[in-house]
């Protein structure tokens, strides 16, 4: 572990807050004040809402993530072909910390596997509130406790952190990771922590996702320039430093090679791997095989996200370079500026970074939302200065405190409005494959199978189901790679982490051994939308009444016949709102083949 932090140089020991006046020494209380421990208990409670009611999202994260901790802990579950020995892109000690959570669950009374499923959920919204915790105990005393408490807001009231917060990730933890590197780098009080900044980054790198390490290097620049510009003992210190934040990220380094070479029962370099298949994988292969999306993707989706914290974040800078112009005669300084630049410019490398990868999806923005929030904060704050110090000859000036303030609340409100909107939009248009699955424990038996047709990627869990019952799949319109199943061989400890699996290539190509015969289905889980077609491989299974009966039946958003304001938001459905804006619904339904008993 990286040691304690060394004592800071003589340009590093100021006070240094970048966007306020030196403060006098005992500092008065603000209405901005916030407590970190108060702080903590609505970050966590804000992330226990997420962990207990937000959607899986991506079928990633339920098969690449719950149905391998699902095969350690429960010796049986869905493997994909990332798992297979033969191209090793997934962390084997990612996946066992976890499991090792959900079996500390069984040891407590009234143990379900479900109950696993939510306790790891519940501890992943704790470690979570921890990092937001000391960012923003960090932010509030880095800079000040209006910048923080706008750090807050943006934590909590956002969409994207609602999926973030709780999810079974490794862009998750490596957010997590982020937070507690920027804490680590940010914080020069007690002197410079680049070990620990490096080393928790190197943290979520190795064990989450390789490519959040480049969060780390705008304040790796800093602490070159800085040390460049002062003495050699200075620069001598920066290299001891940044050399214990390197050894320690080998030993975890080291720790992963160990443990997932023991599953893989091979020497296997997982973070290396991925970065050859994200970025060296050829023609016909890597990640575009799975869907590209525009330049602009990025942008549309954290605006929904992230709202105006979205449009403040990208502001950030200008209106930064804005205020340094405009106030030159105020008390300013080298290395003031240059870390404000820093603060703000792992927001900028990441969106630049992957806006211009062919490939995109929602979680791959998930590292750097602290760095949007961060910067959103700053932002606000800049404006909010520039407001109160205004001349009184302009039209900012002339403006009434107390309409000063109405506006920043509309702001706010309007900001937390919009957030609350979505989240609990999103919860009710597509929760319903969380939820339908609980009658299995009174009508089903073990040995029992679930087939997924066209809902395969809905499929939440192995967890979701009881003991004894597997999931399956039925051929749909789908033409894709499914995932296999982890052999159960008795040939050692989780034998199916090595044993080589049959069917499974790095191109999506399909393999019809991934299919069982409908006939073999006791149980069906299939999605009715009125008005919609079905297809020879796709047909309306809970319209067939004559071999399926319903067990449990959900709504279901349907997005097509849904006007895209109510797919954004949530509109309550009240007679005033026009029939044009109004949700529409499908049905997503557990079925039971007629006549098992």
């Amino acid at each position: 572990m990286p040691p304690k932090a060394d004592k800071a140089p003589a340009f590093q020991k100021q006070k240094l807050r970048p966007y306020t006046q030196p403060p006098p020494k005992k500092r008065p209380e603000t209405p901005f004040a916030v407590k970190p421990i108060g702080a903590f208990y609505l970050f966590f409670i804000a992330n226990l809402i997420a962990a207990l009611y937000a959607p899986i999202q991506d079928c990633d994260e339920t098969f690449n993530y719950w149905e391998p901790t699902h095969f350690i802990s429960h010796a049986y579950g869905l493997q994909t072909w990332e798992y297979s020995p033969e191209y090793a892109i997934r962390s084997w000690l990612y996946v066992a910390l976890h499991a090792l959570v959900g079996s500390f669950r069984r040891l407590l009374p009234f143990s379900t596997k479900l109950g696993e499923f939510y306790f790891i959920r519940y501890v992943l919204a704790f470690v979570c509130a921890i990092c937001q915790t000391l960012m923003f105990r960090v932010v509030n005393n880095t800079l000040n406790p209006r910048v923080a408490l706008f750090f807050f807001f943006a934590m909590i009231f956002s969409p994207g952190m609602f999926h973030a917060s709780a999810s079974y990730l490794p862009s998750s933890f490596a957010m997590y990771c982020t937070m507690l590197g920027m804490s680590a780098f940010m914080n020069w009080k007690g002197g410079l922590k680049t070990s620990w900044g490096i080393f928790y980054f190197a943290v979520g790198g190795i064990l989450g996702w390789p490519f959040a390490m480049a969060l780390s290097l705008p304040f790796l620049i800093e602490e070159v320039i800085l040390a460049s510009l002062s003495s050699k003992e200075a620069f001598i210190d920066t290299i001891i430093r940044t050399g214990r934040g390197v050894i320690a990220g080998l030993l975890v380094l080291l720790f992963e090679f160990i443990i997932t070479g023991f599953f893989y029962k091979k020497v296997v370099v997982v973070p290396l791997n991925i970065v050859l298949y994200n970025i060296f994988s050829g023609p016909g292969r890597g990640p575009e095989i799975y869907g590209t999306e525009p330049w602009h993707f990025y942008i549309r989706n954290l605006l929904l996200n992230f709202n105006i914290w979205f449009i403040l974040a990208v502001l950030a800078m200008p209106l930064f370079a804005l205020q340094k112009v405009f106030t030159r005669s105020q008390q300013t300084s080298t290395i003031n500026g240059l870390r404000s630049i820093v603060f703000m410019s792992p927001f900028y490398l990441w969106l630049a970074i992957f806006s211009f990868q062919p490939h995109k999806e929602e979680r791959f923005m998930y590292p750097m939302y602290p760095c949007l929030a961060l910067n959103a904060a700053m932002a606000l704050h800049i404006i909010l200065a520039a407001f109160g110090n205004s001349s009184p000859k302009s039209f900012i000036g002339m403006l009434p405190a107390r309409l000063k303030l109405l506006i920043i609340s509309m702001f706010l409100i309007g900001s937390v409005d919009i957030g609350a909107a979505r989240i609990y939009g999103i919860y009710k248009a597509y929760a319903a494959p969380l939820k339908i699955y609980q009658p299995l424990e009174k009508v089903g038996g073990h040995g029992d199978s679930v087939c997924f047709g066209k809902e395969w990627y809905r499929f939440p869990s192995s967890y979701h189901l009881p003991r004894g019952m597997r999931a399956k799949f039925v051929k749909s319109d789908f033409s894709g790679l499914l995932p296999g199943e982890f052999s159960e061989a008795k040939l050692g400890f989780w034998a199916g982490a090595w044993l080589m699996p049959s069917g499974m290539n790095d191109q999506n190509l399909e393999d019809m051994g991934k299919y069982v015969d409908l006939r073999t289905c006791d149980f069906l889980v299939d999605t009715y939308y009125p008005g919609s077609s079905p297809s020879q491989n796709e047909p309306h299974y809970i319209l067939d009444v004559d071999h399926w009966e319903p067990v449990a039946c959900q709504d279901f958003l349907d997005a097509s016949r849904t006007h895209i304001l109510s797919r954004t938001i949530w509109l309550p459905d009240w007679p005033i709102i026009p029939e044009k804006y109004r949700r529409k619904w499908g049905d997503h339904c557990l079925l039971k083949r007629k006549g098992k008993k």
